[in-house]
């Protein structure tokens, strides 16, 4: 099963909006969807984060409880390291509704990649405000700000499979 395809244009992206649009297709309502189903995974995946953190300040005489503050980024990003960089190249939200991210060469992301993914996205909403999730109705491969500034693209986990036979 390969990872890559070929394109007939000069674009450097192997998936072609324009003769695999099924790739695209409701992409960002689905994009949507996931962001909220891991939120959700993530705030569960707090509560035993947390405990460990409480066990560890009471172990260590107060020292393990200065974890508390950057305990969400670091279970966030472990979250997506694990599953966006992972096999599947997409979060458990990612994963249900049936996408995954792709290389601008069609490869999946690594966990290092996943988590540059995730930083980008929080400091571009910190700084831009969430009116840059608009920047995807105005691409073809209906990418958002830190999709094209890694060169990365959300697509249907169905449809890449149908190519991949």
């Amino acid at each position: 099963m390969s990872e890559t395809r070929s394109t007939t244009r000069g674009d450097r992206f192997v998936y072609d909006p324009a003769t695999q649009p099924e790739l695209f297709e409701g992409i960002l309502s689905k994009r949507i969807v996931a962001f909220v189903i891991d939120v959700v995974l993530i705030f569960v995946l707090m509560i035993p984060a947390s405990f460990i953190v409480a066990m560890l300040g009471f172990v260590t005489l107060g020292l393990g409880f200065l974890l508390f503050p950057p305990l969400f980024a670091l279970v966030a990003l472990g979250y997506v390291a694990f599953t966006l960089g992972g096999r599947r190249s997409a979060t458990v939200g990612m994963h249900v509704t049936g996408i995954e991210i792709r290389t601008w060469s069609g490869h999946k992301l690594f966990p290092l990649l996943a988590i540059m993914h995730a930083l980008i996205f929080w400091f571009s909403i910190g700084l831009l405000t969430p009116l840059i999730l608009l920047v995807g109705l105005f691409t073809a491969r209906r990418q958002l700000l830190h999709d094209l500034l890694l060169g990365v693209a959300a697509v249907n986990t169905a449809a890449l499979a149908r190519l991949d036979d």
